[in-house]
């Protein structure tokens, strides 16, 4: 006599159907911490008190001699933001590059009445750890 064993869906497929739903859970996970991450530098990067920084380093000849020219901005800036209508502060680490080295600019600013005002505003370069503060008057020759 032949008797058939009826077996069920998760009976034939559980074995790689576990597996898969980790592997799918884990990723899911790690795309929201790089999504929450994305957005936040993102944030940064929109706001007026790194735009002035990223402006300001760009057109200084010290730091364009140290590190060359195009000066490109790093992925991850650290640091904090806090707004509320028109008053705020910054604390910014940004990494910068160019043709001849590394460097992070160093902000401290606060807004008050609208308007950003650095605090500091200091380029360290990577390889030398030189700092060149960007607020101080050149001296004149």
């Amino acid at each position: 006599m032949n008797r058939t064993h009826n077996t069920t869906w998760w009976d034939r497929n559980w074995k790689w159907f576990i597996p898969t739903l980790c592997l799918l859970l884990l990723l899911t996970f790690f795309a929201f911490i790089g999504l929450i991450f994305y957005g936040v530098s993102t944030m940064m990067k929109s706001s007026d008190a790194y735009q002035m920084a990223v402006h300001e380093v760009r057109n200084s000849p010290e730091v364009i001699a140290e590190i060359g020219e195009p000066i490109t901005e790093g992925f991850f800036a650290s640091g904090n933001i806090n707004t509320t209508g028109s008053s705020g502060a910054a604390d910014l680490a940004i990494p910068i590059s160019g043709p001849k080295g590394d460097a992070t600019i160093y902000l401290s600013a606060t807004k008050s009445l609208g308007k950003w005002t650095f605090k500091d505003l200091v380029v360290e370069i990577e390889n030398t750890q030189d700092r060149i503060d960007l607020l101080k008057e050149p001296e004149p020759n």
